[in-house]
């Protein structure tokens, strides 16, 4: 069975119901799918569509417009690295290259361990001090490659 099938469809169609008539219903019912089942399953789609009376095509149109938004399932923390102008000039590009050797995976995977994954961002908002990354909704600003291996190990318990 693949992970695309292994979430509780009830639970999602309860959220539906729950938030349908309230106004602006689409992105709480995202948002509350995706802390739920961890990200938000293509096959959730048409019942969010026909729940809101909206088409497949807005949903998803949403889905993808918001880094946020997950399509596939995430390790227990998520690592989101800027990479706008910004955090580029300030040595991202060196940090992405270790984050993903340190991690052993690459962008939008998950580590073998199951604890990690690594998600690319355009702007975190800490221009002025970057390397920015998140860590779940741990916002970290001037990241180093020392600083990034110590927030790691900190969440694997190692610190």
């Amino acid at each position: 069975m693949s992970a695309e099938h292994s979430f509780d469809m009830a639970a999602v169609e309860s959220i539906i119901a729950s938030r349908k008539e309230m106004p602006g219903a689409l992105l709480p019912i995202l948002h509350d799918i995706q802390n739920t089942v961890g990200y938000i399953p293509s096959l959730v789609v048409p019942a969010i569509a026909d729940g809101l009376n909206i088409s497949r095509a807005e949903v998803h149109g949403v889905i993808t417009y918001y880094h946020f938004f997950r399509q596939h399932p995430a390790g227990k923390h998520v690592i989101q690295i800027c990479r706008a102008e910004a955090c580029q000039a300030r040595g991202c590009e060196s940090l992405v290259d270790h984050a993903k050797e340190l991690l052993g995976c690459d962008f939008h995977q998950i580590t073998d361990d199951g604890k990690f994954s690594l998600e690319v961002v355009y702007c975190l908002g800490q221009c002025a001090s970057g390397p920015a990354i998140q860590i779940d909704d741990d916002l970290y600003a001037r990241v180093s490659k020392e600083k990034f291996n110590n927030l790691i190990q900190a969440k694997r318990g190692l610190q």
